[in-house]
């Protein structure tokens, strides 16, 4: 998800300024996401120049509130109404890890991956913990969410694992010995 449809999302809901914006994005996504305020202005101000949001007066503590416009609301509804694809999605910095751990010397690849596992088993239960409250729905969406990345990443860390103990890695080329040498190199001399 976008910060930019974040926050478009939000002031579907009615004007609203800066730090009412980062605090009812933080609550949507159970605070999985934490906004920096700046990040918030920055897009605001992105918003703005592209169209989809509009500035309102100064309210007197000088806290300027933001409303969508048309735009802005056209926006929103393309974004919702568009699938997220695989390639929009960040990059998975777990596979590129393992795949680094793999081909780089040294690395204990199997303490690599129990170390994930601990980790992700530890948020796993914390997920399911958190699921037992009293939340409402879209948090308990967001939950689910994080529930069933953390069992498809356990599924593959157990297929990481079992990889690991049938690899075996190719033997390194060996260095060619002075007698060796290239042919050419021979009849050059003769």
């Amino acid at each position: 998800m976008s910060i930019r449809h974040g926050l478009l999302a939000l002031l579907e809901r009615g004007p609203r300024y800066g730090y009412q914006l980062r605090a009812e994005f933080e609550d949507s996504t159970g605070s999985t996401w934490p906004l920096n305020i700046g990040q918030v202005y920055t897009t605001l101000n992105r918003l703005e120049r592209d169209g989809l949001v509009h500035p309102l007066p100064e309210h007197d503590g000088g806290q300027r509130p933001y409303e969508i416009t048309g735009a802005g609301r056209a926006e929103l509804a393309l974004w919702f109404a568009t699938p997220i694809a695989r390639t929009d999605r960040p990059r998975d910095e777990l596979a590129i890890k393992l795949a680094l751990a793999l081909t780089t010397p040294g690395v204990n690849v199997a303490a690599v991956v129990q170390t994930q596992r601990t980790a992700t088993m530890r948020a796993l239960q914390e997920y399911t913990r958190l699921k037992r409250g009293d939340a409402e729905l879209p948090w308990r969406l967001v939950l689910d969410a994080m529930i069933f990345q953390s069992e498809a990443e356990l599924r593959w860390l157990d297929h990481c694992e079992t990889a690991l103990v049938r690899f075996r890695p190719a033997p390194p080329a060996p260095l060619p010995t002075r007698d060796e040498t290239p042919s050419t190199t021979r009849e050059t001399q003769a």
